[in-house]
């Protein structure tokens, strides 16, 4: 009788007792089987995450990052200098950028056009007065230095042509066509491989200073300043081009 209801609850049992038993627990007792009181076998679900190509190749591309105190190295180099030298190139572009590579007409896209001097170069704005007639037109005054007048460098990339009438000089500005557009890209990406080349060259001379070093500092030392500057570097050399993608969009448009 006890069999039978047994046999009523197991299907409930069945479902219940997985859930509970986590290991069968080990007695000295032997309880007979039941007939035909068998459960089935549950197995749990395992899975097993697979690394994908993309994560393998993140992986791979990541490498730990240096974080040097500077104070302590300042007997090897001074990072801070570095840095400052670093910096100094990226404004050097952003300033390049802004004076040479606007599509708006102003007098002050003359600002860096030279006139040689038997005292020297000097800009063009020091010595003449600059107005703007029209979006297309640039005047410049040299009646106080009318021997300079035909002595004027462009300076500022732009392929500005002047021309002398007496003591006016006439500097025509290219119209803004899409031609026009995409010669100033040009430009800004030569003005961008030059900050480039100028950011190596930081980079070379403050590794060489570090290498000076060898003898007086281990080795471990030198290859993590090393590539502390380089950090310092690459994350430069981002910032130029975070810095010419932004003027390449303003200046198409």
């Amino acid at each position: 009788m006890a069999l039978s209801h047994l046999n009523l609850l197991r299907p409930v049992l069945c479902r219940f007792l997985p859930s509970v038993v986590r290991t069968p627990l080990v007695t000295s007792s032997r309880v007979p089987s039941l007939p035909h009181a068998s459960c089935p076998t549950v197995l749990p679900n395992y899975v097993r995450h697979y690394a994908t190509k993309k994560s393998k190749a993140k992986a791979k591309g990541q490498t730990a990052k240096v974080n040097i105190n500077a104070a302590l190295v300042e007997d090897i180099i001074s990072l801070e200098e570095v840095k400052e030298d670093m910096a100094a190139v990226l404004t050097t572009l952003k300033e390049d950028f802004s004076r040479n590579l606007s599509i708006r007409t102003s007098p002050g896209v003359l600002d860096h056009i030279t006139v040689t001097t038997k005292d020297g170069k000097f800009p063009l704005n020091q010595l003449g007065q600059i107005s703007m007639k029209s979006p297309q037109l640039l005047v410049v005054n040299m009646t106080g230095f009318p021997e300079v007048r035909n002595q004027t460098t462009d300076d500022s990339s732009m392929g500005l042509n002047p021309e002398v009438e007496g003591t006016i000089i006439r500097v025509p500005v290219p119209k803004v066509t899409r031609e026009h557009r995409e010669n100033l890209v040009k430009l800004a990406k030569q003005f961008s491989n030059k900050t480039k080349d100028s950011l190596r060259r930081v980079r070379t001379n403050a590794v060489t200073r570090v290498k000076k070093s060898k003898e007086s500092v281990s080795e471990d030392t030198i290859h993590l300043v090393e590539k502390q500057i380089q950090q310092m570097a690459d994350s430069y050399a981002a910032d130029i081009d975070k810095q010419l993608a932004t003027k390449t969009k303003e200046l198409l448009g």
